[in-house]
């Protein structure tokens, strides 16, 4: 189950891009914390701590507790928006949800048990299709990654999502289908058949009965000179 986290707080005072440039100068990110039918909060977080936390790779499907003014918002990271150059974060969206709220989030998935497909021994490679699952399940309950086992799978063998077993709770968020997770496909480098030899070129038809280009016919020479 993914952890919680917990992220200190403070109120902006006020709106607008002047005041989220101030902001980030003192090295703090503005943010908005919206959701459960109640007015959006506007708040600011330390960048640091926030770098901290997205560099754990679970920050975007972990309940996140934001400790304002000694109160705690239960909160579920929505988007993050980078700086385009410096790749710093510069905004944070944060939907408010209750304790057991169904919510909708993407989860990474991890392939097990290599060793034990046949596909892969024998040269094969894992097609990744989906790299994450999109699933619904309790905010309290998010799994920080799906297992998919990649056992008896053979060469042009596909893992479909009914084939994988999901945390009891969590179901996908698509349902008219049974979509492909994975593949295990021929190696892309093959060798080369070996080029048929090349036809050769068409020889050159002589005229039956006449001398060949070059050569000079004795016998006609003669019987003109006896003449």
């Amino acid at each position: 189950m993914s952890e919680q986290l917990t992220l200190p707080a403070e109120p902006r005072d006020r709106a607008g891009k002047g005041a989220s440039r101030a902001l980030r100068r003192d090295g703090r990110v503005p943010a908005v914390i919206y959701g459960e039918k109640t007015e959006p909060l506007s708040i600011h977080v330390e960048e640091k701590l926030l770098s901290k936390i997205l560099s754990s790779g679970h920050f975007m499907n972990s309940v996140v507790m934001v400790d304002l003014d000694g109160r705690a918002h239960r909160t579920l990271p929505k988007a993050v928006d980078f700086h385009p150059v410096t790749s710093r974060p510069i905004h944070v969206d944060f939907l408010r949800i209750g304790e057991h709220t169904k919510v909708t989030v993407a989860v990474p998935v991890r392939f097990d048990n290599e060793e034990a497909s046949p596909g892969l021994k024998r040269g094969g490679v894992l097609n990744v299709v989906q790299h994450e699952l999109e699933i619904v399940c309790d905010a309290a309950h998010i799994p920080d990654e799906i297992h998919v086992p990649l056992d008896g799978l053979d060469i042009g063998d596909s893992l479909h999502i009914s084939q994988v077993q999901l945390p009891e709770g969590v179901t996908p968020t698509i349902t008219d289908r049974d979509f492909t997770v994975a593949t295990i496909v021929a190696p892309s480098v093959m060798k080369a058949e070996d080029e048929e030899p090349a036809a050769p070129p068409d020889e050159v038809p002589t005229i039956e009965g006449g001398a060949e280009e070059g050569e000079t016919d004795e016998e006609g020479r003669e019987e003109s000179q006896e003449r």
